[in-house]
């Protein structure tokens, strides 16, 4: 997921994030910290990369992928340890003003892990139509 064009990088996102939606495969995922760990430093070097190169799509992918995550009990209480900063910052999540439901899934996922003051500022981005 780390190498390979912008396409090649939002298709194998969209892979894990199609295999995370689906409840064998988060519970896959989430059984060993390892599995978890490995997901999770993946998703957060693919964020670190999109400060260099922005992509609004992958960065799409990678918010499903992380809230997905935060769905089960022990993943959300790590996400609060490892959960990326830039996801906290408006500056880096000022493209999705746009996009109200990658919007409403990271203010969720902000919530989630227990950022709710980042996850309302995001909510009340203005933004015009819904890209989803």
């Amino acid at each position: 997921m780390e190498m390979g064009s912008e396409l090649s990088k939002t298709v194998a996102t969209f892979i894990v994030q199609k295999i995370l939606l689906d409840d064998v495969g988060l519970n896959y995922i989430c059984a060993t910290a390892e599995r978890f760990f490995a997901v999770g430093a993946v998703l957060g070097g693919m964020v670190q990369m999109l400060a260099e190169q922005p992509s609004v799509r992958l960065l799409k992918h990678i918010i499903r992928c992380y809230l997905r995550l935060s769905d089960n009990p022990r993943a959300r209480e790590a996400l609060r340890q490892c959960l990326p900063d830039l996801l906290r910052d408006p500056n880096f999540t000022a493209c999705l003003k746009d996009d109200v439901t990658t919007r409403r899934w990271l203010a969720q996922l902000l919530i989630n892990v227990g950022h709710a003051s980042a996850g309302a500022q995001v909510a009340q981005m203005q933004g015009g139509t819904n890209n989803a």
